[in-house]
């Protein structure tokens, strides 16, 4: 995302939300207002909730079989921001998390971002070999050696 597309979101935004807030505000009252973005922050935790446990029991289930949970994450990282939205005062957050809890949204932005993510597994598998522990007097540092970075003393 070029760096002129985020400045301009982290003022369009605000100034949105804002507007908003005024027109809102003026419609149904200061009060009314505050509670219906009070409201919309515990909607946004218990759909956190319910649809995060449902994404992690997935997620599971997909590793069991021995396959990648790759859709289950992406659900997973979508339904984070759409809470993170729901948190955030405001109704234009609020609205684009609401539409974020919506599997239907969430199958779609995942068939436009899915072709563009490459993924990596590792197998945490260690190379077999010999374990060598040595104590403070059995090393020194080395000249030119990366900082930190130790070796046995016969190799200096």
């Amino acid at each position: 995302m070029p760096l002129a597309l985020v400045f301009l979101l982290l003022i369009a935004i605000p100034a949105l939300e804002i507007a908003v807030f005024i027109v809102v505000g003026g419609r149904i009252g200061v009060l009314a207002t505050l509670a219906l973005v009070l409201l919309t922050a515990v909607i946004g935790t218990l759909l956190l909730r319910v649809q995060g446990l449902s994404v992690v029991a997935r997620i599971r289930a997909e590793t069991d079989r021995g396959r990648l949970p790759g859709r289950e994450l992406g659900d997973g990282l979508m339904i984070v921001i759409a809470a993170v939205l729901l948190l955030t005062p405001g109704f234009v957050t609020d609205t684009a998390g609401l539409v974020l809890f919506v599997p239907a949204v969430r199958a779609a932005i995942w068939r436009l971002i899915a072709p563009r993510i490459s993924v990596v597994v590792a197998t945490g598998r260690r190379r077999a070999g010999t374990v060598v522990d040595l104590d403070a007097t059995e090393f020194r540092e080395r000249p030119g050696a990366a900082p930190g970075r130790r070796l046995p003393e016969h190799e200096g």
